[in-house]
């Protein structure tokens, strides 16, 4: 069984699909094994995108996944790392499959709804950071 990491932005809150988001997953008979609505502060955004320091466009994102609440989700199934990145589509919603929720819901490349891990090792590590009080 695999796990990954599943964040619904700022944006996507903000325009209420929520639920429409998770019925993507659970759809493809994916397990949301935890869930929670935050508002993330600056050290946890910084930790979370770690690999992109340094870059010209580190603080928007920064910014903009700090801006409002987010939903942070686990959602575990087999090959759930692969299928939920699938599912969100590629990160310009121009570009994205229009059954995708980018291609659907997305409305600028910047502002691009879901995040999801790339990896099972990524999975773990934001797993971490997000989840850090769950004894996993």
């Amino acid at each position: 069984m695999e796990r990954t990491l599943v964040l619904i932005k700022p944006d996507g809150v903000k325009r209420q699909l929520i639920g429409e988001i998770i019925s993507f997953y659970e759809r493809k008979n994916l397990k949301i094994s935890y869930l929670k609505m935050i508002k993330a502060d600056r050290e946890v955004a910084e930790n979370h995108y770690i690999e992109h320091a340094g870059r010209d466009y580190f603080d928007k994102l920064i910014e903009y996944i700090t801006e409002d609440k987010i939903v942070a989700m686990i959602i575990e199934g087999e090959n759930a790392v692969k299928i939920v990145r699938k599912i969100n589509g590629v990160t310009d919603p121009l570009e994205a499959d229009m059954g995708s929720i980018r291609g659907k819901y997305g409305l600028s490349k910047q502002r691009n709804l879901v995040h999801a891990s790339d990896s099972i090792e990524s999975a773990e590590r934001e797993i971490s950071i997000w989840f850090s009080e769950l004894k996993l």
